[in-house]
């Protein structure tokens, strides 16, 4: 048997076909042992491995191309990268200059809008600014050792308080603070404490480069940032719209350099004649700027102090006095304003003054009559209370009423002490009112009243805010011109040869006039307690400034023969206060033969200083224990 022979019968489709084929064929030929080979396997294999190849050789292909295209598009960047780094280097080296960016460039600083605007004075020099600092808070939930975070914390805030501090970080709130306006130093040293639950806040405090100079004029601000006291309270709502706005400084009229010159000044005297306080004031007469404040004691706004220290208390507005012989001044413009009296009238000084229980007389008594002139050069109490007896009690009070001495002075400070005047208005307080007792106003009053008989008779309201330029300032006539020129020269023969010959100064025509006063106590008035007062200005050919030097119960000392009046202390120190600051101000001395003013006819000049220094204003203490209690509310 062939092999063939021996293969299996298939039973698909192609064997069928096949033996169908095969026997038909065998039938036809005769030849039943032959059978063809048939190569269908093969041709099959043949054509699957074909296709096979065809489709590899297409997946190779593909990848090549996309290989070949990553290829090209790597070098391309490339390219492009260094063409872009040699373009800049050429820019850097050769198009622009070499040398480190002269200034630093980064991400803006983010914009912080201030609370309040600065305060400076008219020249531009900074009297109050805002300084950003951080506070520190807690969350007490988040405190998980409030012992253990107080006792770290002191290490860096020393002062606080453990037990409090441990209530504080135990409590149930979720927002407590800790400590208000840190130090940078202390911001880091609490951070790196790591105490969870202590967090920082952003704030601006205010702080105030001139320390002392300028407390009672400035104030200062809590820890809110809300003005406490001066231009801090009195402007607090202005403040904050200029910064809202963006309008700028607030330029005062304070000028640093003045306000230096007679805090210094002040400070000595105190020192030399061991006064409890100080007031002075400089004031512009035309427009009624105020250049200089100060009162002492003061404090230090970046630390203020108790509000019931005395220091807190502003003398130059907030407290008033009886200003002493300085009315005496008033009573004479009044008098001739009123034509009671010609500058060349008089009264008879020969004897006291009695009404009812009480007695008005000189302490060092001339004992005839004078006259207007020699009524101020003397400081007669005598002379004054008859002037004023000739006015009348309807008159002076309205004259009261003309300088604002009857209502608070008005000013831009929160610190404004009311007046003190008599109720009912009678003979013996028009007398006593004369010559400066029985009536209190302020400093800042005296000095607005002394403005009106040096600049021509005008009244001009007081002001811490500079004038703009060109702007109108508005005046009120109070006496006629022709009394304010005769003023002048009283006033000028009291410096010149009266008891404030201490306030010359050699090349300046200065005129005023000195204040000694008793302070009103319990049942009476206290001798030994002086409130002494140089109140005048300069120059007096041309009046400008206004001055003002007040000393609290200064004492006397070898130098003044025993005596505390203001001839001895007062008078000297507004001169020293004048000599300094008479050039910063544009002042310029002149021959004094070339003063265009002529001094009233005097009379025959007195033998000694030291007689003057009897005569001084001791006659004006002489009446204390008899004159009716008047209470001081600065007192």
């Amino acid at each position: 048997m062939s092999p063939q022979d021996r293969m299996p019968p298939r039973h698909d489709a192609a064997g069928q076909s096949g033996q169908a084929g095969y026997s038909g064929q065998a039938g036809q030929s005769g030849q039943a042992g032959v059978r063809p080979r048939v190569p269908l396997p093969r041709a099959r294999r043949v054509r699957l491995g074909v296709a096979r190849a065809v489709k590899l050789d297409g997946n190779v292909k593909q990848a090549l191309e996309t290989g070949r295209n990553r290829v090209l598009f790597t070098a391309a960047f490339f390219v492009l990268a260094f063409l872009a780094l040699s373009m800049k280097l050429i820019a850097v080296g050769v198009l622009h200059d070499g040398g480190e960016p002269r200034v630093a460039r980064g991400a803006p600083p983010p914009q912080l809008v201030l609370d309040r605007a600065d305060i400076v004075d008219r020249n531009g020099v900074l009297l109050a600014s805002n300084l950003i600092t951080a506070s520190l808070y807690a969350d007490p939930k988040l405190v998980f050792d409030p012992v253990d975070a107080a006792t770290r914390l002191r290490t860096v805030l020393p002062h606080l308080n453990q037990t409090d501090l441990i209530a504080q970080l135990s409590g149930d709130r979720r927002f407590v603070w800790i400590q208000r306006g840190l130090k940078p130093e202390q911001q880091y040293q609490i951070n790196a404490l790591g105490i969870p639950g202590l967090y920082f806040q952003r704030e601006q405090r205010r702080i105030y480069p001139q320390g002392r100079l300028l407390s009672h004029v400035v104030g200062f601000t809590n820890v809110d940032n809300t003005g406490r006291y001066g231009l801090e309270q009195g402007l607090d709502r202005t403040l904050r719209e200029r910064a809202e706005t963006g309008r700028g400084p607030l330029v005062t009229t304070i000028d640093i350099r003045v306000q230096q010159v007679m805090r210094d000044a002040l400070r000595a005297a105190i020192a030399e004649f061991q006064a409890i306080g100080a007031t002075g004031l400089v004031m512009d007469a035309r427009n009624g700027e105020i250049l200089s404040m100060v009162s002492l004691p003061d404090y230090d706004p970046n630390a203020p102090v108790d509000p019931n220290d005395p220091a807190m208390f502003n003398r130059a507005t907030l407290g008033v006095y009886e200003m002493g012989s300085i009315f005496k001044a008033f009573t004479a413009a009044q008098a001739l304003d009123a034509g009671v009296v010609r500058i060349d009238g008089g009264f008879d000084a020969t004897d006291p003054i009695k009404i009812g229980r009480f007695t008005i007389r000189d302490f060092h008594p001339e004992r005839r009559w004078l006259s207007v002139p020699e009524i101020m050069l003397y400081s007669s109490n005598i002379g004054a209370a008859k002037m004023a007896l000739a006015l009348g009690a309807t008159r002076q009070q309205d004259y009261m009423r003309r300088f604002g001495f009857l209502t608070p002075a008005r000013i831009e400070l929160p610190e404004v002490g009311l007046p003190l005047a008599p109720h009912p208005w009678r003979d013996i307080n028009v007398m006593t009112i004369g010559f400066g007792h029985g009536m209190a106003v302020s400093p800042l009053q005296a000095v607005g009243g002394m403005a009106a008989l040096l600049n021509g008779g005008y009244k001009v309201p007081a002001t811490l805010i500079k004038h703009q330029s060109g702007e109108r300032v508005v005046r009120e006539r109070i006496i006629d011109e022709k009394v304010s020129m005769q003023l002048r020269k009283l006033l000028i023969s009291v410096v010149e040869a009266g008891t404030a010959k201490k306030a010359q100064v050699p090349g300046y025509l200065i005129g005023g006039k000195t204040g000694t006063a008793e302070k009103p106590g319990v049942g009476g008035y206290r001798r030994k307690a002086l409130l002494t007062s140089f109140l005048g200005g300069f120059p007096m050919n041309d009046p400008r400034y206004v001055v003002l030097v007040t000393l609290d119960e200064p004492k006397s000392t070898p130098k003044t023969y025993g005596y505390a009046t203001s001839g001895w202390n007062a008078a000297p120190t507004a001169g020293e206060v004048i000599r300094r600051i008479a050039p910063l101000l544009g002042v310029r001395p002149q021959a004094m033969d070339g003063a265009p003013l002529e001094g009233p006819v005097l009379p025959q000049q007195r033998e000694t200083e030291l007689r003057y220094a009897q005569v001084g204003d001791e006659d004006e203490v002489a009446v204390g224990d008899e004159l009716p209690e008047v209470q001081n509310a600065a007192y």
